[in-house]
């Protein structure tokens, strides 16, 4: 590789990493690149988590998506097409014109915008193991002060899942001790097509309109095939019985956006206003065949109907007002709407008239809204070696949860102001320091406030909690920085103490069924070094390798485990790329995710493995071949242990997938006159 410029930039308040040349991104999932994003991690159901906290906020350019919060947001991550993300922003302590949403910080999503002038595309087609398929189109035109960008996508995914669990209490119904088991494995087929439209016009060197639509669609047949038994403690049957699932699960997503930008008689003076509203509709429906083998008894049928819809709007005004050459003050106001609709209907279906009946005990409606007002002033000046970056940012907070069902509500309203500071000091022009400092919150997911159990991976149930408090987070880090002959390397040290988090407690309720719940965990605080190195050996080698040194502590004893947990452990992730010549890239990416603590137990490590291999066979053609999660390490495990019973859980994804895909560019190469790379610090 030629070029001398590195894959990551370290700005005052965040990490840049460039991923529009990753292998990965020609045919991957978004999932796909966070995997190699040092201290990021994703397990195999796609829930990310930043330094081994879940509460991360993912913003795509600079906003919040539906698609990526809820219950199905790490299936989302999953599905969503890599190959228009340009870099991925990591913010540990964001600064105070981010929302002060995700306690773990922020991972924005840049998406590309430049285009150059005339017209220009590409087209793409892959087929990958199991019957996969990825295929697209973008295209882009720009002529003077209009640019005009349309991208279609379509996706084929295939996915098989085992989840397994085993759990050993004393039944309170026999008061004997019970050993149940369940094995469940899933195949689910998913078919995703998308589209993009984006325009923008410069009315002139000071004032430019710009506008997105994106929409999208996920689901397709979902079948499963579940065994579940019990034995005592001699070994002698207690119960067993097999179900049978069908059915399917659609969800359309929609993301549309206004902007407009007016620079003002100052150099760098700039006023941003926005709307943005982002939509999703998640429906799923499914029958069951329940078979009752001990004690016998006839099949039975059920039917479970599920319905999610989520809602966000924000309008946000920013502005931008240099003092001079060193200074520059930037103020903004935002409100954001969210709605939250949950809600399912349980049936039973009689096996000779073919009659359904509603079954109330699993039908419920459950409604969330949330209203947030907020501003913020930061300053940011620099003084010789010194640069500063400081601010306040003040949340006005209204809820209210209803669960109509059972004519329940829960309102409440809170006031919260979030500071934070930056500091960096230029030691030479290889080297700097740097100190950061955020206050942060995590406001419990709207599905987390429903008291009713879900019963859709029986006997394994679930549930919300209505009494669920926000969570505080004080994050500290200072960290060294060195740059010199194409190389460079990080090493941070970081704080976090964490008030009132929010975790998982299971309970055993006989009979083989568990029931899992959200709660409130007093203390939880987590400490560390991460250390990383990115550079070139020699012209046709470049790597990125990382480790995150980490000691997590948690104090449950208000959930009745005795005294203090706590665990040390290493999160570690290497990437090489290699060039042999000027047309072919070959890439090797490694991740591994360390055991860590939860409230009964812990969780096992997990090691990812990803390669891809990517040559220029004529001009504008390209043909890449990936191969995702290498040795099929996309298992999560989880070992809990109380007084009254011992659990094992696991859930596995069959994760090894092989595509391989061509890619044809064609058009225009004069860039615009904007084409360089820059980093937006407003949301």
């Amino acid at each position: 590789m030629n070029s001398s410029r590195l894959s990551v930039e370290t700005l005052i308040d965040r990490k840049v990493y460039s991923v529009s040349g990753d292998v990965q991104s020609t045919f991957g999932s978004v999932s796909d690149i966070l995997t190699a994003i040092p201290s990021v991690d994703v397990d195999p159901d796609g829930v990310v988590s930043l330094r081994g906290d879940s509460n991360v906020l993912i913003l795509i350019d600079g906003k919040p998506s539906t698609q990526l919060s809820g219950s199905a947001a790490g299936d989302n991550l999953q599905s969503i097409s890599a190959k228009n993300i340009e870099r991925i922003e990591v913010i540990t302590t964001p600064p105070a014109q981010f929302k002060a949403d995700g306690a773990a910080g922020i991972i924005n999503i840049v998406t590309r915008k430049e285009h150059p002038q005339g017209l220009a595309g590409s087209v793409q087609a892959s087929m990958g193991t199991g019957g996969r398929a990825v295929a697209g189109a973008n295209a882009s035109y720009g002529a003077g002060p209009l640019t005009l960008s349309a991208a279609m996508g379509y996706r084929y995914d295939y996915r098989v899942r085992r989840i397994a669990s085993e759990v050993r209490g004393i039944d309170p119904t026999s008061l004997q001790l019970l050993d149940s088991n369940s094995i469940l494995n899933e195949r689910i087929h998913r078919q995703v097509p998308s589209g993009e439209l984006k325009s923008e016009y410069a009315w002139d060197e000071k004032r430019t309109l710009s506008g997105s639509f994106n929409w999208s669609e996920r689901g397709g047949l979902r079948t499963y095939a579940q065994d579940n038994s019990s034995s005592t403690a001699t070994g002698a049957p207690a119960a067993s019985n097999q179900r049978l699932s069908y059915g399917h699960d659609p969800e359309y997503d929609y993301d549309e956006r206004l902007g407009f930008s007016q620079k003002l008689g100052r150099t760098g003076a700039k006023l941003d206003l926005s709307l943005h509203r982002s939509t999703s509709h998640q429906r799923e429906d499914y029958a069951y065949t329940n078979v009752s083998i001990l004690p016998p008894a006839a099949p039975s049928f059920s039917g479970l109907a599920l319905l999610e819809d989520r809602a966000t709007t924000d309008v946000a005004a920013d502005c931008a007002l240099p003092i001079s050459e060193t200074r520059r003050v930037q103020l903004g106001y935002a409100l954001q709407d969210d709605d939250f609709r949950y809600g399912n209907i349980g049936t039973n279906r009689d096996p000779v008239t073919g009659m359904v009946t509603i079954d109330p005990n699993i039908t419920h409606d459950f409604q969330f809204r949330q209203w947030i007002n907020a501003a913020y002033a930061s300053f940011q000046e620099g003084v010789g070696p010194w640069n500063l970056l400081g601010g306040v940012r003040a949340e006005q907070t209204r809820t209210d949860a209803q669960q109509l069902t059972s004519a329940l509500s829960n309102a409440g309203s809170y006031l919260r102001l979030y500071p934070s500071l930056h500091l960096e000091r230029t030691l030479s022009n290889e080297a700097t320091i740097s100190l950061g400092a955020s206050r942060r919150v995590s406001r419990p997911d709207p599905s987390n406030l429903d008291p009713y159990v879900d019963h859709e991976y029986a006997p394994n149930l679930r549930a919300g909690n209505a009494n669920l408090r926000p969570q505080y987070t004080q994050a500290y880090e200072m960290g060294y920085g060195l740059e010199q002959r194409g190389r460079s390397y990080q090493f941070t040290g970081y704080l976090r103490r964490n008030r009132d988090s929010v975790t998982d407690v299971t309970q055993y309720l006989g009979n083989g069924l568990s029931l899992t719940t959200k709660t409130n965990l007093p203390r939880n605080d987590a400490a560390g070094v991460e250390l990383s190195a990115n550079g070139h050996l020699g012209s046709a080698l470049t790597y990125g390798v990382s480790a995150n040194f980490f000691h997590s502590q948690i104090d449950a004893s208000a959930l009745g485990v005795a005294g203090l947990q706590s665990t040390n452990g290493v999160n570690a992730k290497a990437k090489l790329d290699f060039h042999p010549t000027e047309d072919d890239s070959v890439q090797l990416i490694f991740s591994r995710t360390d055991k860590r603590l939860t409230p009964q137990g812990y969780v096992r490590a997990i090691n990812i493995v990803n390669a891809g291999y990517k040559f220029k066979m004529r001009a504008g053609l390209t043909a890449t071949l990936t191969i995702s999660d290498l040795f099929n390490g996309q298992r999560y495990e989880r070992r809990e242990s109380t007084p009254t019973f011992t659990g094992d859980y696991q859930r596995t994804v069959r994760g090894r997938v092989l595509y391989l895909g061509f890619t044809y560019a064609f058009g225009s190469t004069k860039k615009g006159k904007d084409e360089k790379l820059e980093y937006d610090t407003s949301e």
